[in-house]
């Protein structure tokens, strides 16, 4: 425990956050982080719990608490306040593959588990995690770690989003030689095409790739597994195959014909015009779906509708309304979901505050969704809403609460309901009645031989940090294939 009464003498400090009217001029990350000594007195404020809740991951009422991964918090926490930053990494890679990613992007399931916030609080998990990885990059302590011994087996990922990138970093620091293979013109997967720059600059994720790259790991981008090479050849040339493939399979918005429809897009189809444009020529091609000066609809009031209102709102939209089918959550934590639950509390994030500081207003709608297109001209123009309610767990509409919003721009950000099938048919693996890639409970590995899978082809839609978890035990089990036991 770095300092006994650090709890109670230091109040938590979270990173300076760019005010809303600077920020939304830009694509970039918003953060202005803590100097070291600062940081340090974050670090103090770890108790050190005999029971440590923030890295014990345990499900209440159907959601988990606590870090997934399992960090060593409180370790590495009493590392910073010591200015023992090399520990402290050391401690941080044991367990996770990528806190750059993961200390910009997950939710801290860690901090709403943290003992120190039952009564104040909570310490800066999330922060100091951040803190950690981006002075190791800084000082160069991240240096490549490649394996002294090639096993010989050789091992095909597709995919690289954040649970490919999880199986080949573990296989590769195995010794087996790794192969990613990416549709894209870029690795990532979401995290390149489906989270804006301002949570997770690209340059990121190129710093991490190079790392992986020095280390032995060969990415192949621009390769479609299934279209453009077969599972045949993959069958034959690798000894394991890990299908990491994501549910990038949208859910539909419940309107006939809306796909045909000037205007109307996907969520992750807008996000990826914008990032592709960005990382090409700056916005300047013309090529990305726009918002300025639109009327913009977004439907869905997760995190990916809310990155698509901070990135209408840096296009220049006209105005921007979010329509949520559940009810709106409490502002305050009810007795009923105690801690360490995760609470059930309604949070403004970063794209909501933009509009309420640009507009004045909350953006969000809640109980409401899409009920009819208004087309002028061929072109979107307006969309017709209605309220709804559950019902013995049914969704039905409100009479008599139809209302027209203007709507040049419609963006569905409704979720996923499992992979794109056709690389699965390609390697006649089966699919549940959830679209994802059937395997034994707890396990990996699918019903045909030497193939594999993780992350959301396998558990569904979920978080990075969930993502990265499936990768490191979907590689435990290919070593213990491939090997006859794992040291992973």
């Amino acid at each position: 425990m770095g300092k006994a009464t650090g709890f109670l003498e230091y109040k938590r400090i979270e990173d300076k956050i760019i005010p809303v009217d600077e920020r939304i001029l830009n694509f970039k990350e918003f953060h202005n982080h803590l100097d070291a000594k600062e940081r340090k007195l974050q670090g103090a404020r770890c108790m050190n719990c005999g029971v440590p809740m923030c890295q014990s991951a345990i499900k209440l009422k159907g959601m988990v608490t606590g870090c997934p991964l399992h960090n060593l918090i409180p370790e590495w926490n009493d590392e910073i306040y010591h200015d023992h930053i090399q520990h402290a990494l050391s401690r941080l890679l044991k367990t996770s593959n990528f806190p750059e990613f993961t200390g910009r992007v997950c939710p801290a399931l860690c901090e709403k588990a943290c003992v120190c916030g039952i009564n104040d609080d909570p310490v800066t998990v999330h922060n100091n995690e951040l803190y950690i990885i981006e002075t190791a990059f800084k000082e160069g302590y991240m240096k490549p770690r490649i394996p002294k011994v090639r096993s010989g087996k050789k091992v095909a990922v597709i995919g690289s989003g954040p649970s490919g990138l999880a199986v080949a970093d573990q296989l590769n620091r195995r010794g087996h030689s790794v192969t990613v293979y990416e549709r894209e013109d870029r690795i990532g997967g979401l995290l390149m095409y489906g989270i804006p720059n301002m949570k997770l600059q690209k340059e990121i994720i190129f710093r991490r790739q190079k790392l992986m790259e020095e280390e032995g790991v060969v990415f192949k981008t621009g390769v479609n597994v299934g279209i453009d090479i077969t599972a045949e050849e993959l069958n034959a040339k690798y000894d394991a195959i890990a299908l990491c493939c994501g549910a990038k399979k949208p859910r539909p918005l419940g309107v006939k014909g809306f796909e045909e429809v000037k205007g109307v897009h996907y969520a992750v189809d807008f996000l990826k015009s914008t990032t592709k444009s960005l990382l090409e020529n700056d916005l300047k091609d013309g090529t990305f779906i726009s918002a300025k000066d639109k009327h913009v609809v977004v439907v869905g009031g997760g995190d990916t509708g809310n990155d698509c209102v901070g990135t209408c709102i840096r296009h220049g939209c006209r105005s921007i309304t979010q329509l949520e089918m559940m009810p709106a959550p409490p502002t305050e934590r009810l007795e009923s979901n105690p801690w360490p639950e995760w609470p059930k509390v309604l949070k403004t994030d970063y794209g909501q505050q933009e509009v309420i500081a640009k507009f004045g207003h909350d953006p969000r709608i809640y109980e409401t969704t899409v009920k009819e297109l208004v087309l002028k001209k061929d072109k979107l123009s307006a969309i017709k809403t209605v309220q709804v309610k559950f019902e013995n767990g049914k969704l039905t509409e409100v009479p008599g609460t139809e209302k027209e919003i203007k709507c040049e721009l419609l963006l569905i950000a409704a979720g996923f309901v499992g992979c794109q099938e056709y690389t699965a048919d390609a390697f006649k693996v089966k699919l549940t009645q959830r679209g994802v890639v059937e395997t034994a409970p707890g396990a990996y590995k699918t019903g045909k031989d030497k193939v594999f899978t993780a992350g959301d082809m396998h558990r569904g839609q979920s978080l990075v940090v969930w993502a990265i978890v499936e990768g490191r035990e979907c590689a435990m089990e290919i070593d213990e294939f491939l090997m006859g036991y794992t040291n992973l």
